[in-house]
């Protein structure tokens, strides 16, 4: 397929139509806040060199104001998705040596963003960032395709975002179960999408 042929990016209404694409339980997400767990994370993911890759900030409601965000970290390997909270500062390191970890790619929808954010509160550049969009672009789609468009085109499934989950308290000490379930599910959907495009 040449880089000039166009392909449409499935529209919300079509999407909508979809059966639902599978979802990882909290069986399969570990919330990691302290360096202990934090160490534990790193051995786990450390075994594989692609991991889908987000972040989830506390939003912002007003014109002026700035976020200190992210407040949490998300990275997954296909079996399972470890959330990082950056209360602690000794966790908040562990995460930043693997983001700067040039030997896995962290891979993920509408990184700029989040990007910018981390090294502005981790004093660390991520390496070896892969945005999925410029993937899908070079492939002859012309939109952003996002996580639910690529999930539709891939797979022939419609991937679930909570809006009230999006727009929750990322920054709180105690994490929900929706919250948890939500964040890891972006990133477990981004190295889903990695492997199906065959990029490895």
């Amino acid at each position: 397929m040449s880089a000039h042929e166009k392909h449409p990016t499935p529209s919300k209404d079509e999407i909508a139509l979809l059966e639902p694409f599978e979802r990882l339980g909290l069986d399969r997400i570990t919330l990691v806040s302290t360096l202990a767990q934090a160490r534990e994370a790193c051995a786990a993911l450390i075994e594989h060199t692609v991991w889908g890759f987000d972040t989830e900030s506390k939003p912002t409601f007003h014109k002026d104001q700035v976020s200190d965000g992210p407040h949490i970290v998300q990275l997954a390997t296909p079996q399972r998705a470890w959330v990082f909270q950056l209360h602690d500062p000794a966790c908040r390191a562990e995460v930043a040596a693997l983001l700067a970890h040039s030997g896995h790619v962290k891979a993920g929808f509408g990184l700029g963003d989040d990007t910018k954010r981390i090294v502005a509160k981790l004093a660390v550049q991520p390496a070896a960032v892969m945005e999925l969009n410029a993937v899908f672009r070079a492939r002859g789609y012309r939109k952003d395709m996002g996580v639910k468009g690529a999930v539709a085109v891939l797979f022939n499934r419609r991937f679930f975002k909570s809006k009230k989950a999006a727009t929750s308290n990322w920054a709180a000490p105690q994490l929900s179960e929706a919250q948890l379930i939500y964040a890891a599910n972006d990133a477990w959907a981004a190295v889903r999408v990695y492997h199906a495009l065959g990029l490895d």
